[in-house]
C-alpha cells in the first residue's frame, strides 16, 4: 500500500514553493506561473502559515474592490494548514481530503515538511494501485484457470 512519501517520490515536481505573507497577490501569481503550480505556501519568518491557490485567485478577482497588485497575500490565504505524516496510507489521505473538504495536505517527516500533496495526487495513486491489484487478480484467476478446474467429470 502506498504512503504519502511514496506518492511524493512519484511526482515529477516535488519542490515546495512558498512566498512571504507580506508579498502582493500579483507576486504570488507570478511565482506560481514561473513554477507551473496551482498552489503556493505562505510563510512568515520561515514558518509555513497558510496556502493560497488558483481557486483563491478567482474569488479575489471576483470582488471588485480587490487589486492583486496591492493586496497582501497573507490577507487572502487559507489557514491553518492540514498535515499528515509521511507514512500515512493513501486510503487515509483520501479520507482526510474528503472529510476535511480540502484539496492540499502538507506532508511531514520527523520535524520537517517534505512536500505538498493535492487531492489529485492521492486519487491518481489510489487508482493506479487499484489497477495494479486488478491486473494481479486477473493474472491469477484467468479463464484458463476456471476451464481446467474440476471439469474432468464424466457425463
Amino acid at each position: 500500500m502506498q504512503t504519502a512519501e511514496d506518492i511524493l517520490q512519484g511526482k515529477p515536481n516535488r519542490r515546495m514553493v512558498s512566498i512571504d505573507a507580506d508579498q502582493s497577490v500579483a507576486a504570488a501569481v507570478q511565482k506560481m506561473i514561473d513554477a507551473n503550480i496551482g498552489a503556493i505556501l505562505i510563510e512568515n519568518k520561515g514558518d509555513l502559515i497558510g496556502i493560497w491557490t488558483e481557486r483563491d485567485l478567482l474569488h479575489l478577482v471576483g470582488r471588485s474592490e480587490s487589486d492583486p497588485r496591492n493586496s497582501r497575500i497573507g490577507d487572502h490565504m487559507a489557514s491553518p494548514l492540514h498535515c499528515a505524516a509521511h507514512d500515512t496510507p493513501v486510503e487515509q489521505l483520501e479520507e482526510m481530503f474528503l472529510g476535511l473538504f480540502i484539496r492540499h495536505i502538507l506532508i511531514r517527516k520527523q520535524n520537517s515538511y517534505i512536500g505538498l500533496l493535492s487531492i489529485g495526487d492521492a486519487l491518481r495513486a489510489s487508482l493506479l494501485e487499484k489497477d495494479r491489484r486488478i491486473k494481479k487478480l486477473n493474472s491469477i484467476a484467468s479463464w484458463q484457470y476456471y476451464e481446467n478446474w474440476g471439469w474432468d467429470r464424466k457425463k
